[in-house]
C-alpha cells in the first residue's frame, strides 16, 4: 500500500541522513551558500543563481522550516516583501561549505581556467585554513573575521554574514 502525499517523513535515526534530508535538495547548498555571503532578498537569490522562482520559493520554505533561515517582512513600495538571514544554526553550516570547496577544489575542474577560491583573514588579508589560527598574523580566525575571495565573480574579499542574535523572527 502506497503512503498518502501528507504523510510526513519519518526523521532519520543517522545524524548524517538528517542533515541530507535538510541539506540534500539541488540549489539547497548553493542558497545557503549565497546567504552566508551576505544575500537576503529573493530578487538577489535568483539573480545570482539563476534559479527559477518556484523552485526558490520551496527551498527558501525548507530552509526557514528547518530553522537555517529566518524570513522578516520589509516593505519594498507598497509591496511587502521578505529578507532571508541565517540563524545560528545556517552559520554553523559554514564548517560544511568549507569541506564542500575544498573538495571541489580537489576533485573537479572548473569549465574554464579560473584562479581558486580562498578564504581570508579579513584583519590581514592573508590566505588562511579554516577553523585555524592566521600563518601571517597568529590570530585565531574566527567566522567574523573571516571572508571569501571567489576571483570568478570579483578579485575582492566578501565578508561573511553573520546570523541573527536573539530569537528567531518571521516564519514559513
Amino acid at each position: 500500500m502506497q503512503a498518502s502525499s501528507d504523510t510526513k517523513k519519518v526523521p532519520a535515526p543517522c545524524p548524517i541522513g538528517r542533515a541530507a534530508d535538510v541539506l540534500g535538495e539541488r540549489w539547497t547548498l548553493l542558497i545557503l551558500r549565497n546567504a552566508t555571503l551576505g544575500t537576503t532578498r529573493f530578487d538577489a537569490f535568483r539573480a545570482e543563481l539563476g534559479i527559477a522562482d518556484n523552485i526558490l520559493s520551496n527551498r527558501l520554505a525548507r530552509l526557514v522550516e528547518a530553522g537555517l533561515l529566518t524570513r522578516s517582512p520589509y516593505r519594498d513600495g507598497r509591496r511587502t516583501r521578505h529578507e532571508y538571514r541565517l540563524t545560528a544554526a545556517g552559520a554553523e553550516a559554514l564548517p560544511i561549505l568549507h569541506a564542500l570547496a575544498l573538495w571541489g577544489e580537489r576533485h573537479t575542474e572548473p569549465p574554464r581556467p579560473v584562479l581558486p577560491m580562498r578564504v581570508v583573514h579579513r584583519r590581514c588579508g592573508q590566505a588562511v585554513t579554516p577553523g585555524q589560527a592566521c600563518d601571517h598574523c597568529g590570530e585565531t580566525v574566527r567566522r567574523e573575521d573571516e571572508a571569501w575571495v571567489r576571483p570568478w565573480v570579483s578579485p575582492e574579499p566578501i565578508p561573511l554574514a553573520g546570523p541573527l542574535a536573539g530569537p528567531l523572527e518571521g516564519g514559513a
